[in-house]
């Protein structure tokens, strides 16, 4: 009788592998700062140049009153109706160089992080550009939506005919960035899955996307379950990287001006390697799963555990 297939229970001996292979995670970092690092670099110095023309004093933002938090909303809403026209000039060019560079940078960077842990597979950079372009795609699109469904709670419950609704708005976006986040488990899962159906079955891109569509209810079900945990991972890590920057805040006066700045620098260095160690891990489980329920005869497949 086969073993059953125990979804998530399996990651722990994903962590496991992947932690005594470091190599795996030092790709991963490397090819995302690859394209951060130049990435924030332009966003500096296009910053700079919007600072340059539209000064912080000139738009009020010096003299931000941080005692009276309904006077600074008006002042930064000020602020941001200035700004505005010269942000969106610069978002007009960045935005979609910055998806082009990032497609390409993932494209390769993940083709040689699963390169390497399965050497078997071949290089393919432009289908897994072309699909790494797809889920980015997929991801504005689902950021879109939940802004706009922000901004309708915003103005149905903020406006200027009455006393503004905070705990109704405050309601609806809780809800809404909840209901977004379990969407993006539910669909995202198709398109990361197609770039290992590609290499590990030497699909095209059209065709990977196609079969991610049908793989079974079994299988479905496994990625689904370990797309939805890796986001709750992601989540925890926010927290805890938050709680980490904000421990040293009560002695902040012993330890210095500057230590402020050292700690919220360490919580995001500890943030980022740990999110991208879990990124290799959910690429680890995908391809375990993919072996169990594709990989195998169907005699010799394990049964699914409810």
């Amino acid at each position: 009788m086969t073993a059953p297939v125990r979804g998530t229970q399996t990651v722990v001996g994903q962590m496991a592998w992947a932690f005594r292979r470091p190599v795996l995670t030092v790709l991963e970092i490397a090819w995302r700062w690859v394209f951060g690092l130049p990435f924030l670099a332009v966003c500096w110095i296009q910053a700079k140049h919007i600072l340059a023309v539209l000064p912080l004093d000139q738009a009020g933002l010096s003299n931000l009153d941080s005692q009276n938090p309904w006077i600074a909303v008006v002042q930064l809403s000020d602020a941001w109706d200035l700004y505005r026209p010269h942000v969106a000039l610069v978002l007009r060019w960045l935005v979609p160089a910055a998806m082009v560079a990032w497609s390409i940078c993932s494209g390769l960077g993940r083709n040689f992080v699963l390169k390497r842990m399965q050497p078997g597979l071949r290089l393919r950079p432009l289908p897994m550009i072309t699909l790494q372009g797809a889920w980015l795609l997929l991801l504005g699109l689902t950021f879109w939506c939940w802004f706009r469904s922000v901004q309708w709670a915003a103005a149905t419950h903020i406006t200027l005919a009455g006393e503004p609704d905070l705990v109704g708005y405050a309601m609806w976006v809780i809800v809404l960035s909840l209901s977004f986040f379990l969407l993006w488990g539910l669909i995202s899962w198709s398109l990361s899955i197609a770039p290992l159906l590609m290499l590990l079955e030497e699909r095209s891109a059209f065709s990977a996307v196609r079969r991610s569509l049908a793989l079974g209810k079994p299988f479905t079900g496994k990625l689904v379950e370990i797309n939805l945990v890796m986001g709750i991972v992601k989540i925890i890590l926010i927290v805890v990287a938050m709680v980490l920057a904000a421990a040293p805040l009560p002695f902040s006066d012993e330890l210095g001006p500057g230590a402020m700045k050292y700690a919220y620098g360490m919580s995001s260095f500890v943030y980022l390697v740990a999110s991208d160690y879990f990124h290799v891990v959910r690429l680890k489980s995908f391809v375990e799963f993919w072996r169990i329920f594709r990989g195998l005869p169907a005699a010799l497949r394990p049964s699914v555990a409810r």
